[in-house]
């Protein structure tokens, strides 16, 4: 397991919501969802995503833009259209209602006997995220990301295309695997764009000792871990270890596997309500539940038993 796995992993896609219009000019659909997560690609034709309190965005076929909620967008023919806004999400049903997907403004020659040459289709797909792991992962990312035509998301585009014009048993189960691989492709692709200024832990995987660490931490992050373990493994000394993996996450190993172990414990107080303390603490690596309460409260700034009655009262 690496880094980017693991914090991948916490934004798996369950019962997400795709949009796909095809649209002839003047139009203007605003999107009011504010998903934690929007991709927003063109499958044909062009058009603009205009975030709100951001500049427009000019999209092309096979462009991607990613927007990060609560931002809500709007979806134009030009910049200052004239068309009247179709409001889109607020009669849309939702994940937790079973919700697949939703279709919005079609231009569909079969019904008027028009020509569709020119028009654009937009997918959309809102991506449901949860948790202290989604948590890390969105802390990484801008409000609006770009993504241009030409990477190696587009044959999962082609796919997504075909995939959401049909519509069979079990197409939910697949729309939601495909948005899990078009957004790996599209995030990747933004982390290794030229130019960028990516997370430290994203440069750091790249790295042949500090990388060989984090896999080792993020695949065994229960083991007993101890700086000269890990340099063994890594062959490497300690003192070299130490200074290349602080050089590049800003903290030493051991410091970096605790803040990665409360996170996880973060999300297992939520996620089983049924285990206690001591079993997650075990989860997480901890034989003394009181030790890792001590650590948890000195990371999360509050107990594991208050942090779980917390998160129950939202």
């Amino acid at each position: 397991m690496d880094v980017t796995s693991d914090l991948f992993r916490g934004v798996r896609a369950r019962g997400s919501l795709f949009g796909s219009s095809t649209l002839s000019p003047p139009w203007s659909l605003h999107f009011v969802d504010g998903a934690p997560l929007t991709l927003c690609t063109v499958l044909t034709g062009a058009g603009w995503i205009v975030p709100e309190g951001h500049l427009p965005e000019h999209l092309g076929a096979h462009d991607t833009i990613v927007v990060r909620g609560p931002t809500t967008f709007t979806f134009v023919d030009e910049p200052g259209s004239t068309a009247e806004p179709i409001v889109c999400g607020e009669d849309c049903a939702t994940p937790e209602q079973g919700g697949t997907r939703h279709r919005l403004g079609w231009f569909d020659p079969g019904e008027g006997g028009g020509d569709d040459s020119g028009a654009t289709t937009l997918l959309v797909g809102a991506y449901p995220l949860r948790g202290e792991i989604s948590g890390r992962l969105m802390d990484s990312l801008p409000v609006v990301l770009r993504v241009d035509s030409g990477g190696t998301g587009d044959p999962v585009l082609d796919h997504l295309a075909a995939e959401v014009a049909r519509d069979e048993p079990g197409q939910q189960v697949v729309l939601d695997r495909l948005l899990d691989w078009m957004l790996v492709c599209t995030l990747r692709t933004w982390l290794d764009r030229p130019g960028g200024r990516p997370p430290a832990w994203w440069t750091a995987q790249k790295d042949p000792v500090v990388g060989h660490a984090l896999r080792l931490l993020h695949g065994e992050p229960a083991a007993p871990w101890t700086v000269g373990e890990l340099a063994r493994r890594t062959g490497v000394s300690r003192s070299t270890l130490a200074q290349r993996f602080t050089g590049l996450l800003g903290e030493p190993p051991l410091s970096y596997l605790t803040r990665w172990r409360m996170t996880l414990a973060a999300d297992l107080l939520v996620e089983r309500d049924s285990s206690t303390v001591a079993h997650i603490a075990r989860a997480v690596g901890y034989t003394d539940p009181f030790a890792f309460s001590v650590a948890f409260k000195r990371i999360r700034g509050t107990t594991p038993s208050e942090f779980r009655r917390r998160a129950g009262a939202r």
